[in-house]
């Protein structure tokens, strides 16, 4: 196989592909072995055309399917071998197929190289969380408009499910300390990803952020309906919705790319748990300041 790359911009690669000898006459002969098997020809059982009968008749399926089943595994194959990061769909071009020849362009987005660093060491300073006795009060005050009590006292507590107001109290101190844990850890997260992004100047791959931006605008849109906004309003809306996402998710693009560059460093599996991964390892290896 000869291949060639041609760098077009920072994220858009040319990729040359040529194939010869065996790998493509072997495929002829399997797929005309498939079709004589199959096809109905006038004066012959099934399996018994000659095949350049078979070949008068079914060169252009023939031709079509060879470059179906072999296309793919080629361009598969070159791109490894060029180890190139696809991130989307190639475009397949000047396609040339022979009886023992194979060409093809493929222009295909790249994920950018992105140098990351100082990603271990990042210094947290993290609030130790405690529930006051008024934070308390102010979650059974508003259980307690919100039902419609005259008064706060067992009678409260049954009524949601609990025995007594002491065990009301505990469940509302836990749930308060998990809000509070669950903030504070999303600040932490926060500032972790503004260290990380911070500095790094590179292009963003279009795709990803057409992708993401289309994704965020069906979201809004969906959040939209809920809300009992009508499909006509929404519509009127799309442009102005869109406009309005597309800074968030060119941002959303960018962190995820920059987690990706470290998942590769440090051998994180590129699955869809990915972030969360790289994110947990981060917090590991951070410089906690615990107040």
């Amino acid at each position: 196989m000869k291949t060639e790359v041609k760098k077009i911009d920072s994220n858009v690669r040319e990729l040359n592909v040529e194939i010869s000898g065996d790998v493509v006459k072997n495929k002829f002969e399997d797929v005309f072995k498939r079709i004589g098997s199959e096809a109905k020809v006038p004066g012959f059982r099934p399996g018994n055309a000659p095949r350049d009968i078979l070949e008068k008749n079914y060169a252009a399926l023939a031709h079509e399917q060879v470059l179906k089943e072999l296309v793919p595994d080629i361009y598969n194959e070159a791109i490894n071998k060029e180890g190139l990061d696809v991130i989307e769909m190639p475009e397949i071009t000047d396609v040339k197929l022979e009886r023992e020849l194979l060409s093809f362009k493929a222009k295909v987005e790249v994920s950018p190289e992105i140098s990351v660093k100082d990603y271990k060491g990042i210094k947290i300073n993290y609030k130790s969380e405690n529930v006051s006795a008024d934070e308390i009060k102010r979650a059974v005050d508003s259980i307690k408009e919100s039902r419609k009590f005259e008064k706060i006292d067992d009678n409260l507590a049954k009524s949601l499910g609990y025995p007594n107001m002491a065990q009301l109290e505990k469940v509302l101190e836990k749930q308060i300390f998990v809000q509070k844990e669950n903030s504070e850890r999303q600040k932490s997260e926060s500032n972790i990803i503004e260290s990380l992004v911070k500095g790094l100047d590179f292009k963003l791959p279009q795709s990803l952020v057409k992708r993401q931006l289309e994704d965020m605008v069906r979201q809004a849109k969906v959040d939209l309906a809920l809300k009992g906004m009508s499909r006509e309003k929404i519509d009127e809306q799309e442009k102005k919705i869109r406009e309005e996402l597309i800074p968030e998710s060119e941002k959303q693009v960018k962190v995820y790319l920059v987690l990706a560059a470290i998942a590769k460093k440090e051998n994180v599996a590129q699955d869809e748990h990915m972030p969360r991964k790289v994110m947990e390892f981060i917090m590991r290896e951070a410089d906690w300041n615990i107040s």
